[in-house]
């Protein structure tokens, strides 16, 4: 699941325009546009009468066929690249009178998808973008979070894949050791760690003794969730007879900003990163001094799982980044209405966390903000490219790759695995749905020249 599993109340338009009476005036002689009602943010779009959903009124274009809200927005999104504002007021019309967020997913993609493209048009995304963040930190609790974490877990592979492909790549790198410091660059409240310390209270050897900590850019993990989260990992790795040693690093905005010198690495210490979509918040001109900082560390082994989008060579190419971005939350949405009932409060909630990448990645402008994450996804070709520059492809064990294919038979058919050899361009495993590669996850070893230079 795209980026953090905290989430927001209902979405809030309200911010879209300075004035309460603006409006949008003469579409088609006399068409007034609100987009969506000011006063009453959650009501579903009232529709005049039938004919909008079946014919545009200008142009006289079926919009009943099957994908016709990818249609409307890709005519949205190339008239605003074309500054065509005849055309953009009417498409902006027709999507508010289909939109819907509680609709199928047509009116689901166009109403997320509206809101990033007004942003664009009327040059408000980065404010669209704090105001959504903002509302998101205020509604997320502990309980709350948690549980739907662990609800999108037992209807979708799409974040346990690469928690068992990141376990079974640490557990073959640290085999043997005695005492494991693991540290853990992710925003999934250590969802990923009781099945780590099942795996070591049941090793043939020694029980090692398992340093984690976690790395936390984000304030909202911070304070009490995080008090929360060592209080639960530390009961559980004592019921499993693991000794256990919880640190948490928070006073970082971004995560260029982590240096070797918090991290107090002990020389006797096997260490290990995790990075479960930590990678992708990231400015793109930070990536590289990121990824040197990390193999500056010595690491055993470094786990990387992304999601399979490319937001960044597009980025300068507004209708490109807008189809890519286009082509995967439809195999997103598509994914979650498969996966959840069609009333599933939990499956509108992932949604509207959504909303907040596709407005950061289309209608911010590439502007730094101040939330110190990019969103600006990269394929696993991409980040090998940047990867090889210190490290060396480590393949996943048979044992790893036959956990993952036993975890994708407990859920709905339409999940598999492609495997990667590690001379290939982008080496790894990835999740595939339906046939389309969704997540990539992969096993680094820091490059021997390095690991010669550093002893």
């Amino acid at each position: 699941m795209e980026k953090s599993l905290f989430f927001t109340k209902p979405t809030n338009y309200s911010y879209f325009l300075e004035k309460k009476n603006v409006q949008y005036h003469h579409f088609h002689g006399h068409h007034h546009i609100h987009l969506i009602n000011m006063q009453n943010p959650n009501q579903q779009p009232h529709h005049e009468n039938s004919s909008s959903r079946s014919q545009s009124p200008e142009y006289g274009e079926p919009v009943s066929d099957a994908k016709w809200a990818p249609r409307l927005l890709r005519e949205c999104a190339t008239a605003i690249y074309n500054k065509d504002s005849r055309k953009i007021h009417h498409l902006l019309w027709m999507l508010n009178e289909l939109a819907s967020p509680y609709g199928d997913c047509n009116q689901k993609l166009a109403f997320y998808f509206l809101q990033a493209l007004f942003c664009k048009a009327t040059d408000t995304g980065l404010r669209c973008y704090k105001t959504l963040t903002s509302a998101s930190e205020k509604s997320k609790s502990f309980d709350s979070s948690r549980k739907l974490i662990l609800k999108f877990q037992e209807v979708s592979p799409w974040t346990t894949f690469g928690h068992v492909a990141s376990n079974g790549a640490l557990l073959e790198a640290l085999d043997g050791e005695n005492k494991l410091h693991i540290i853990d660059i992710s925003d999934t409240f250590c969802t990923q760690w009781p099945t780590l310390l099942e795996a070591l209270a049941t090793r043939n050897d020694e029980t090692p003794h398992l340093k984690l900590t976690v790395v936390v850019t984000e304030s909202i993990l911070v304070k009490s969730v995080m008090k929360e989260v060592a209080q639960r990992m530390g009961k559980f790795a004592r019921l499993m007879g693991v000794p256990f040693e919880f640190n948490v690093i928070s006073e970082l905005n971004h995560l260029k900003e982590l240096t070797k010198e918090s991290l107090n690495i002990q020389e006797e210490e096997a260490l290990a990163v995790n990075c479960i979509g930590a990678l992708r918040k990231v400015e793109i001109e930070e990536r590289g001094a990121v990824i040197r900082m990390l193999q500056s560390l010595n690491p055993k082994v470094v786990t990387i799982v992304e999601h399979e989008a490319d937001f960044s060579s597009t980025r300068n190419d507004f209708v490109k980044s807008f189809e890519e971005c286009l082509r995967f939350y439809t195999l997103y949405f598509e994914m979650l209405d498969e996966s959840f009932p069609t009333t599933s409060n939990e499956r509108l909630v992932i949604e509207r966390e959504s909303s907040k990448c596709i407005v950061k990645v289309l209608a911010c402008d590439n502007e730094i903000s101040d939330q110190g994450d990019s969103e600006r996804r990269e394929r696993g070709n991409q980040w090998s490219e940047r990867l090889r520059e210190c490290f060396t492809p480590s393949p996943l064990n048979d044992d790893a790759v036959d956990d993952v294919k036993a975890l994708l038979k407990r859920y709905k058919a339409g999940w598999s695995l492609v495997q990667q050899q590690v001379d290939q361009e982008s080496p790894g495993i990835y999740l595939t749905w339906r046939e389309e590669q969704v997540v990539w996850a992969s096993s680094w070893k820091p490059q021997e020249k390095s690991m010669e230079g550093a002893t």
